[in-house]
């Protein structure tokens, strides 16, 4: 089943969103938290004509189709907005500057609205001979491919990101979509992660320098989200849908770390961001966007250093501060949001 195309767009050329019954109204009533969410979310319908809406509480239970659809491969985050499934590449022994061991991970997230639309975001992590063939599935199913471009510099396998968006009122419709385009790839099944403390890292002085608190996920990862309000189209969307700054850390000895990551910037924080990373020895790779249709206009930086690891937690530190950062993204983290 195609994504539904009939629902009216206001701006953009990008695609997807879910089925009222599939994913019925599921607050916990005894709840004061969800409630308190709900009442937020369901706020909508009071909001002014053209207002972007904002996504609604689910529970576990009502993704259980998408799930099927992606291998039992997911969860949903802990204010019940997100559903978030990645798709780790261990099938590739991926090498970066004689740095070995890279672990990069396709994903793809899902938020449900008032209207009974689902929204899907994602990426697919495509070798070079895999890209054409993603392409060609994921547009037979009817997603919109928003960018392609590279995260790493030098690098073998060569690598392609393809970012994609859809929205329908068939959730699965969108999963079977996404399916299609990880069947495209040799992608593995699901493993877990390496939740390990990466050996010869001092995590608790990363921590510090760098001012919040990461996760052991296939290296040392950190998210952060932006505080202000992001929208596509007419749906809000949160950070768990990729809208984030993530770095990882990867030990290579003696307290020094491989570090890759992107910054998500409006156009007048991107210059000094560029100018600090510089400044702190760290390479910059790419400069581009995600999206086709976001509010504010949203521009990703990917970056790569290896170095001692506190030194460059500060020098990401302080280009943090160069941004309109909220707060660290534990959901993010947890999920293993490698670079969106």
């Amino acid at each position: 089943m195609e994504p539904d195309r009939s629902t009216p767009r206001t701006s953009s050329r990008r695609g997807f969103l879910l089925t009222g019954g599939a994913l019925a109204s599921t607050l916990t009533e005894t709840s004061m938290a969800q409630a308190a969410t709900r009442a937020r979310n369901t706020g909508d319908a009071d909001a002014a004509p053209g207002s972007p809406q904002h996504p609604v509480v689910t529970r576990p239970a009502d993704w259980q189709p998408v799930a099927e659809r992606l291998d039992g491969v997911g969860r949903l985050g802990t204010d019940g907005l997100v559903y978030r499934a990645t798709f780790p590449r261990y099938d590739l022994d991926l090498s970066s500057y004689g740095v070995s061991g890279l672990v990069e991970a396709s994903y793809a997230a899902f938020a449900r609205y008032p209207d009974g639309r689902t929204m899907l975001m994602g990426d697919v992590v495509a070798t070079e001979t895999e890209l054409q063939r993603v392409t060609d599935a994921v547009q037979a199913h009817g997603l919109e491919q928003c960018a392609i471009h590279k995260h790493l510099l030098a690098h073998r396998p060569a690598l392609w990101w393809t970012h994609i968006r859809g929205v329908s009122t068939d959730p699965v419709a969108l999963a079977v979509a996404m399916r299609a385009g990880l069947d495209a790839t040799a992608t593995p099944g699901p493993r877990d992660p390496d939740t390990a403390p990466p050996a010869g890292l001092d995590t608790a002085a990363i921590d510090a320098a760098l001012g919040a608190k990461g996760v052991s996920l296939d290296g040392y990862r950190f998210s952060f989200a932006r505080a202000e309000t992001i929208s596509d189209d007419d749906c809000v969307v949160p950070p768990a849908m990729g809208v984030t700054t993530s770095f990882t850390f990867r030990s290579v000895g003696h307290g020094s770390a491989a570090v890759s990551g992107d910054f998500v910037m409006t156009a007048g924080e991107v210059q000094q961001v560029v100018k600090t990373l510089r400044h702190g020895g760290i390479d910059v790779v790419e400069l581009h966007n995600h999206a086709l249709s976001d509010n504010p206009r949203l521009f990703y930086l990917h970056l790569w250093a290896i170095g001692p690891a506190v030194s460059l937690a500060r020098t990401l530190r302080t280009a943090n501060a160069a941004t309109n950062l909220g707060v660290v993204t534990p959901d993010a983290n947890s999920s293993m949001s490698t670079e969106s």
